[in-house]
């Protein structure tokens, strides 16, 4: 028990040869001692645990070893390298910046380097965090520095080379280690386990070097930790029950859910996690990571950036053979959008309940088999009979001319007429306001296009248009309609027919209570011709309409007819009466404090702001 070491110190690398994961800055070095081209100074910077003070120890053993061997290694049984072995060398000296950082731990450092080795050739000074010294200090370290005696090398040692000061930089040598991989960090653990005689588990090791973060001191530490809890049999199950690490199986079992569109399952899944005492973020940021695993392994030239162990990697081979491609990417995009917005959100776990349920409905095979009836291009007339049924007192005949399957080719809408009346396109049934005398909620159905079978964006099961009215998918339809098609026409126009399309576009913004209050309380102006001008209070919502602008002019091009049509934007110069409408929360917030001043008191008071 006394003699224990903890394994970050026992296995400590020795010799260049044992250094993982920094074998370009290895071979640097010991090219840099074959030609005899020492510099004064070198500079060791990257993250913790990555090997910036071993292979510092390593270098200065070297190039003081009486005895290097044809790979330009230390011996290990000259006088120098033993002393070196034994930590009783004169030859190395090691200092903490952290707190040796002062302009006199400087002044004592340079009257030190005078002092020629007794024992080799180079007397090497290794300062550690060298970040952490004062400017004066770094200034009175300049010219020793530059110009050390012959037999000084100094190698400075750094988490953060950002905070040292550049005429410090350009006295150096830079190497910067890079973090270590997680197929590296797993080699190394299975050499210790071997060496110490202890079983691990592939899947096990490989949760090890995840957690570490690409530093092997931090895997070495939690590879002691997993061995006092479990052990000489280190398991996958003891490993992530030790560091609280979320079961693979769990992502497993909601991605099966959602592709069958068993949103009930994957949000009882979720409920386990969250009794198993895991945080909904790291829920949902682990639930991203692991479709984009799912997606590496779609394609060989991918599946080198899986960063698992051997049986979870065939596991995601498996699995990833039946996720469509498109439904990774919808998965992978409202998963990061739920982990972006976890921070701010109040009610946490409804946002994670949000996104798997828009995972489920994300249009995967399964779904479209299991919960939505198909509509079969051999037969167009049924969708379209039960569509007409409802809505006439008496079935009529349908002409032969009008039996015609939904496309991916629309055909050309007409210039709507408020005169007359004219048959109504052709819909999909989920998407027909339900009559008025009957009311009837459809489920939504698919439409094929050139063989393909699609599912509709806009469904009676939506999340989005539970509660909304079937009034706006009439209008959302006609306007996805008209905004791809080209207007060719020049029909003339005035302010009522202006209007009634002014009123359509504005029922497309009931979704942004914002754009929809504005466009009901603005009315555009004819200049000329097809010239139409709009008057807006401010700035603020001159950009809002702004964003909007393009689709606005889309829409009024087709509904009239008229490809001439221009918007012009203007900012109305209105006298401050103290009344109108406030769009803006700054109007808000200033109406307030005119009427009353103390709210500005109480917000200085309580330093508050929008």
């Amino acid at each position: 028990m006394d003699n224990f070491i903890v394994s970050a110190r026992k296995y400590r690398p020795d010799n260049f040869m044992s250094v993982v994961g920094q074998d370009s800055i290895t071979r640097t070095l010991k090219n840099a001692i074959k030609t005899r081209q020492l510099a004064q100074a070198y500079l060791f910077c990257g993250p913790r645990g990555v090997g910036k003070t071993t292979c510092a120890r390593i270098f200065a053993k070297t190039i003081n070893c009486v005895n290097i061997t044809p790979e330009f290694e230390a011996c290990n049984e000259c006088e120098s390298c033993k002393t070196f072995n034994e930590s009783r060398s004169m030859n190395i000296h090691e200092l903490d910046a952290a707190s040796n950082n002062s302009v006199d731990d400087i002044r004592n450092l340079i009257d030190q380097v005078r002092i020629p080795p007794q024992v080799g050739r180079y007397s090497v000074y290794i300062i550690d965090e060298v970040h952490m010294l004062s400017t004066p200090a770094f200034n009175a370290f300049l010219k020793t520095l530059e110009e050390p005696p012959k037999h000084v090398i100094f190698i400075l040692a750094t988490t953060e080379k950002h905070k040292i000061i550049p005429t410090i930089l350009s006295r150096c040598q830079i190497f910067d280690f890079n973090r270590i991989s997680i197929h590296h960090i797993t080699e190394r653990l299975q050499f210790v386990a071997d060496s110490e005689h202890i079983t691990a588990d592939p899947d096990a090791l490989s949760i090890i070097a995840q957690k570490a973060d690409g530093a092997m001191r931090d895997a070495l530490s939690i590879f002691d930790q997993i061995v006092s809890f479990s052990g000489n049999n280190i398991t996958y199950n003891t490993t992530i029950e030790n560091l609280n690490v979320l079961n693979y199986d769990y992502y497993f079992r909601i991605t099966t859910a959602l592709l069958n569109g068993n949103y009930p399952e994957a949000l009882s899944v979720f409920s386990e996690v969250i009794e198993e005492g895991f945080d909904g973020g790291i829920f949902v940021s682990g639930l991203a990571s692991h479709f984009r695993d799912l997606l590496m392994c779609k394609d060989p030239g991918t599946v080198k950036l899986l960063e698992v162990g051997v049986n979870i990697q065939k596991r995601y081979h498996e699995v990833s053979s039946e996720c469509p491609v498109d439904f990774l990417f919808s998965a992978i995009e409202l998963a990061n959008e739920a982990d972006y917005k976890y921070k701010n959100v109040r009610n946490k776990r409804l946002l994670v309940e949000i996104c798997l349920l828009k995972i489920s409905q994300a249009g995967s095979p399964a779904t479209v088999k299991t919960e939505r009836p198909q509509v079969v291009a051999a037969e167009p007339a049924k969708p379209y009979q039960q569509a007409t049924q409802a809505s006439k007192p008496t079935p009529q005949p349908v002409p032969p001319t009008q039996h015609k399957p939904v496309t991916a080719e629309p055909e050309t809408p007409k210039t709507v007429n408020t005169n007359e009346s004219k048959p109504e396109p052709v819909v999909a049934q989920a998407d027909r306001p339900a009559p008025a005398t009957e009311p009837l909620i459809t489920p939504p159905t698919t439409v094929v296009q050139n063989g393909s079978t699609t599912i509709p964006t806009m469904s009676a099961f939506s999340i989005k248009n539970i509660g909304k009215q079937s009034t706006s998918a009439t209008h959302n339809e006609v306007a996805s309609t008209s905004d791809k098609t080209e207007v060719t026409g020049e029909d003339a126009f005035d302010n009522d027919k202006l209007s009634h399309v002014w009123d359509q576009f504005s029922l497309k913004l009931e979704e942004k209570p914002r754009l929809h209050q504005l466009f009901k309380n603005t009315r555009p102006v004819i200049l000329r011709e097809a010239i139409l001008e709009i008057t807006l209070a401010n700035k603020g919502l001159l950009d809002m309409v702004e964003t909007i602008k393009p689709e606005l002019l889309q829409f009024i091009k087709v509904q009239l007819n008229n490809k001439n049509i221009e918007i012009q934007l203007q900012i109305a110069e209105l006298p401050d009466t103290g009344e109108g409408l406030l769009y803006t929360d700054e109007e808000k917030l200033k109406y307030m404090i005119n009427k009353k001043p103390e709210i500005n008191n109480l917000m200085q008071q309580l330093d508050l702001g929008l």
